[in-house]
């Protein structure tokens, strides 16, 4: 149940995530591995799951886990939610409740309803999973890591557009390429409204690919189309390397 299973868990299924928690001071990684940890085993319950009824089931065990955390009961026993109840309290458990439930939407293969529907989907993943980790570091400020967390959930999605797409889904409502181009220069300018505080800043060390990803997909949205939006790695270190000098 140590903070080392976190870590590996991180490692296999979230390397960006797991970069940026090696590039955040020593204190801060006990607080974000457990977070990040878990957004690994939810996000990947979808696709793991032989078929929906399986994944919900998988989605309700880790609610349960949360309702447990939330309401200050033992917690049952598994080497990712014994290191979480150490770093959630009430509050953060109920936001990432949120995240589970929005992720109900990854076992299936319809549409989002309307724009409506992706963005409140962007906000509960991407968004709450930015604030949690920004707030269990002392962050304070939730517009401006909700707003960063939404952006780097849309990169993230863009970077996965042909494979879902393989997969028989449909992961954004407009696959037109000056929709996409809309999309990216949106989440772009909603970051740009808001500065990060010093408070919690190491959690938003994860978005440190977005600004590149999204302006690459607002100049160029066949990239995304084509999945040709990553950058190279030696980009890659430097923006990471840039992205935690400022922290």
């Amino acid at each position: 149940m140590s903070l080392q299973a976190c870590a590996d868990i991180v490692a296999k299924g979230d390397a960006d995530r797991f970069a940026a928690v090696m590039a955040a001071p020593v204190a801060a990684r006990k607080m974000l591995l457990p977070i990040y940890a878990f957004n690994v085993e939810v996000a990947r319950a979808p696709w793991v799951a032989s078929e929906p009824m399986i994944g919900e089931m998988r989605l309700q065990w880790w609610r349960d886990a949360l309702e447990e955390i939330a309401e200050d009961k033992v917690v049952r026993k598994h080497e990712v939610t014994t290191q979480l109840a150490r770093v959630l309290d009430g509050e953060g458990a109920r936001i990432l409740d949120k995240l589970v439930q929005a992720r109900r939407w990854d076992l299936y293969t319809d549409a989002f309803e309307d724009a409506g529907h992706f963005d409140e989907y962007l906000d509960a993943t991407g968004g709450g999973l930015m604030w949690v980790a920004a707030r269990a570091l002392g962050a304070t400020n939730e517009t401006a890591f909700r707003a960063l967390g939404r952006a780097s959930g849309l990169a993230n999605l863009f970077l996965a557009v042909p494979e879902l797409e393989a997969r028989g889904r449909k992961p954004v409502v407009d696959g037109r390429p000056e929709a996409i181009s809309g999309l990216a220069k949106m989440a772009l300018k909603d970051m740009g409204r808001h500065k990060l505080p010093k408070g919690g800043r190491a959690a938003g060390l994860a978005a440190w690919r977005t600004r590149g990803l999204l302006k690459r997909a607002a100049a160029n949205p066949d990239r995304v189309i084509d999945g040709r939006l990553d950058e190279s790695e030696f980009q890659r270190r430097l923006l990471l390397i840039w992205a935690a000098a400022r922290i």
